[in-house]
C-alpha cells in the first residue's frame, strides 16, 4: 500500500480583515520556501496545467490581497477559500487554506517523497503554525487518520506529527521514542517515531495508540470548537 500524507492546521473561526488573511499568507509563503526550493514559486489553481502556469503569483501581502478580493474566492460574508500549487510534476505540493468559516484550516498536501522527513515536516508544520496560529496541526498520512477516526473530527487524533496549542493544556509525559518539543512561544509538537510513520508498521500504530490514550486522558483530544 502506497500512503498519501498531509498536513493540515485548524483553529475556530476567527473573523479577520482580508488583509490580515494576506499577511498570515504571506508568512506561511515565505516559511515554506525558506525550508524547500520546491516551495518558493506558486501559481493559482487552474482548470489546467497550462491555465495554472499562467497564474503565477508573488506571494507578498499585497499580491495576496488583490488575489483575495477576487469573486472567485470569497465563498460568503468575509470568508475566503483560497489553493495554490507549486507548479511541479514530480514534485507537486499544493496549499488551500480557508478563513471565516466555523472551523479554518490550512492544509499541505505533499508528492514529492523527499519532503517526508522527520526534519522537513516539522519545518513545513511549523511554517503553518507561525502564520495561522492554530489550535490544533498534525501531519500523518490519509489512511492512517481513517483507521483512527470513522469521523476525522479535527483534533480527537493523533498522527506522525500532531501539534498543540498552549491553551489546549501541557502534554503530560510521553514514551519513548516519542519527542516533545515547544514550538517558539505558541505550542507543542508531538513527534512519534524518528523515521517515517507509517500504517504498514505495527510499532508505529501501536505507539500512536498509547500517546492517544495518554492525550485523551490528560483532556488534550478534543474537537476544534470545544474547550478542553
Amino acid at each position: 500500500m502506497t500512503e498519501t500524507y498531509y498536513a493540515g492546521v485548524y483553529w475556530p473561526e476567527r473573523p479577520e480583515p482580508l488583509e490580515r488573511y494576506a499577511r498570515r499568507a504571506e508568512v506561511l509563503f515565505q516559511r515554506l520556501a525558506s525550508t524547500d526550493p520546491s516551495l518558493a514559486s506558486w501559481y493559482e489553481q487552474g482548470p489546467s496545467r497550462e491555465a495554472a502556469l499562467n497564474s503565477r503569483f508573488t506571494p507578498d501581502a499585497r499580491s495576496l490581497s488583490q488575489l483575495f478580493a477576487k469573486k472567485k474566492y470569497q465563498i460568503g460574508e468575509g470568508e475566503i477559500s483560497f489553493a495554490a500549487w507549486n507548479g511541479q510534476a514530480a514534485g507537486s505540493s499544493v496549499v488551500n487554506f480557508s478563513c471565516g468559516s466555523p472551523v479554518d484550516l490550512c492544509v499541505w498536501t505533499p508528492a514529492a517523497r523527499g519532503l517526508l522527513s522527520v526534519e522537513k515536516v516539522s519545518q513545513l508544520l511549523s511554517a503553518m503554525v507561525a502564520a495561522w496560529e492554530p489550535d490544533w496541526g498534525v501531519f500523518t498520512s490519509d489512511e492512517h487518520r481513517d483507521t483512527v477516526s470513522e469521523s476525522g473530527d479535527v483534533g480527537t487524533f493523533v498522527g506522525w506529527i500532531t501539534y498543540f496549542s498552549r491553551h489546549r493544556g501541557p502534554v503530560p509525559p510521553l514514551p519513548g521514542p516519542v519527542r516533545v518539543e515547544p514550538l517558539e512561544d505558541k505550542g507543542t509538537l508531538v513527534i512519534l517515531p524518528p523515521e517515517r510513520f507509517t500504517l504498514a508498521n505495527p510499532e508505529h500504530v501501536a505507539l500512536a495508540e498509547e500517546v492517544r490514550e495518554r492525550l485523551d486522558r490528560a483532556g488534550l483530544l478534543e474537537p476544534i470548537g470545544v474547550a478542553p
